[in-house]
């Protein structure tokens, strides 16, 4: 079984950082959010973690575990959000307190991702892969990045649709502010190696594939006993995108994924859009897709609203989803049971 959090109305966000702090030329943008959040009606309490970083972190490895486990455990804070992401998240793991994970939301996404990965895989509770803390210091957020509160805010038991965006932002354009932090200016258009109709059901896993693909073969990835203990009978819809990789480091990746009997039970899996995807000679991604798609005979869908090119769906580990894709348009139903 799975265990989901339940995001309540005026709850409390703890703000730590376990991978990179904001460096203090920046501090106004965690100020910013900060407010924003608080206008909202969120409460907040921040570590002292969110506001450092030094040689491509916030703090000492132990230093990071432990404000987190203290924000994990600490009865009044009902959801943990990092600024954002980072580079050397996976050295706090052998300091996190498994053994006590509370039944809180933990949200974020790119190096954030590995953490939350790693909780519902060793404790089979949910956790929420979605926008982090700085992106939503805008005066309100566009249609598909505000649904990350409803999706939190669903009860046990029950459903959650969202839909693919109408439009991604290609680039940042600073000199360009929009109320919603993003620019919005590129059509969005999902895609397929099967079919422009495709359906898919399972258990949501993933995340930023530069970062998880280091758990395969460590006690934080194990999939075949989280299927196991807290799935028995579904398949996996695996959701992944790519940061930095070149499309021969992402096959690799891919592959030593594969080998590790992460996609053993798969039945489909998605991947975001990404501004890497570096071609190496003529191997482009479309044919990393289709080589993976031609292995494990299963659809592949890519450039959906998921990662580091925004705006980005909310997926929940864990969750039970229905993925539809209908002539570039996509659907997630997402099902806490």
């Amino acid at each position: 079984m799975i265990k989901y959090p339940f995001l309540e109305t005026g709850a409390t966000i703890g703000v730590t950082a376990p991978s990179s702090g904001v460096p203090g030329e920046l501090h106004k943008l965690l100020h910013s959010a900060m407010k924003s959040m608080e206008k909202k009606g969120f409460n907040i309490i921040s570590g002292e973690t969110a506001w450092t970083q030094d040689k491509a972190k916030s703090a000492s490895a132990k230093k990071r575990a432990e404000e987190f486990n203290e924000m994990m455990i600490n009865d009044n804070i009902q959801l943990i959000i990092p600024p954002w992401g980072g580079e050397l998240l996976i050295e706090i793991l052998e300091y996190i307190d498994f053994d006590n994970i509370q039944n809180k939301w933990v949200l974020g996404y790119s190096d954030i991702s590995l953490l939350l990965l790693a909780i519902t895989l060793k404790t089979g509770i949910a956790t929420a892969h979605g926008t982090n803390l700085v992106d939503l210091r805008g005066e309100y957020s566009d249609d598909t990045t505000a649904m990350w509160q409803s999706v939190l805010a669903t009860k046990e038991r029950e459903s959650i649709l969202q839909h693919s965006s109408d439009r991604y932002q290609k680039e940042w354009q600073f000199d360009k502010p929009t109320p919603f932090i993003f620019n919005l200016t590129e059509q969005t258009y999902w895609k397929s190696t099967v079919s422009d109709k495709v359906k898919l059901q399972g258990r949501l896993l993933g995340g930023c594939i530069d970062t998880i693909r280091h758990l395969a073969g460590t006690p934080y990835g194990d999939v075949h006993n989280f299927e196991e203990r807290h799935i028995k009978g579904d398949s996996v819809i695996w959701f992944l995108e790519n940061c930095e990789l070149s499309t021969t480091d992402l096959r690799r990746s891919l592959v030593q994924m594969k080998l590790s009997g992460w996609f053993d039970n798969c039945s489909g899996i998605l991947f975001g859009r990404s501004s890497a995807n570096t071609p190496v000679t003529n191997y482009t991604v479309e044919d990393v897709y289709i080589d993976l798609s031609e292995e494990l005979q299963i659809p592949v869908l890519y450039d959906i609203d998921c990662g580091h090119v925004p705006p980005q769906i909310t997926f929940i580990n864990g969750a039970y989803a229905e993925i539809e894709l209908d002539k570039g348009r996509g659907t997630v139903l997402q099902t806490f049971n």
